[in-house]
């Protein structure tokens, strides 16, 4: 009688044994499609899921630059800051950020028409306000306004010192804030 009894503690290791193996092998899989999941997210789709919440961005050059997250499209964001003289924007290319502390896990994917709105056409509309902008790369600042947007480079009439028209590829931008 004691063989059934050892027969039957036998079938009931091999099955817990087997109901292991498989949730150690649905929890790989899950493991395998989330870390699938999460390559193909952008960047600017966990700027999206920040909208409205405060962050500090580090710029390509090392400058810390604070603020709420108000926009984001595909290539840029702006965020809402404090300066000296008050409530300061900063549009910041994605390019130009080295990392930024504040965003959380979650991700919205691009809904809006305006997500697709480029670092030009943004710049264009500083441009018609004509407001003073600061214009920042990685050599410095320069203060002036929005004299010209091209495809690929704006044209500052610098407004500090002698004037005098400064042409900036978008691919040295780090920033432009207005206040």
């Amino acid at each position: 009688m004691d063989a059934p009894g050892r027969w039957a503690l036998l079938f009931s290791d091999l099955e817990a044994q087997l109901a292991a193996q498989e949730v150690a092998e649905r929890e790989d899989a899950v493991a395998e499609l989330t870390r699938a999941e999460h390559a193909t997210i952008p960047v600017a789709d966990r700027w999206r899921a920040a909208l409205g919440a405060p962050v500090t961005v580090e710029l390509a050059d090392g400058e810390p630059v604070a603020g709420v997250v108000r926009r984001v499209a595909g290539t840029w964001v702006l965020l809402d800051g404090r300066g000296a003289s008050g409530r300061v924007e900063h549009l910041v290319p994605l390019a130009a950020v080295a990392s930024v502390v504040g965003l959380g896990r979650q991700a919205v994917p691009s809904t809006a028409r305006t997500d697709a709105l480029g670092l030009g056409t943004v710049l264009r509309r500083l441009q018609r306000d004509r407001g003073r902008v600061v214009v920042r790369t990685s050599a410095g600042q320069a203060v002036g306004r929005l004299a010209r947007v091209g495809a690929d480079h704006l044209d500052l009439e610098e407004t500090d010192g002698a004037p005098r028209l400064r042409v900036v590829p978008f691919a040295a931008l780090l920033r432009v804030s207005r206040s």
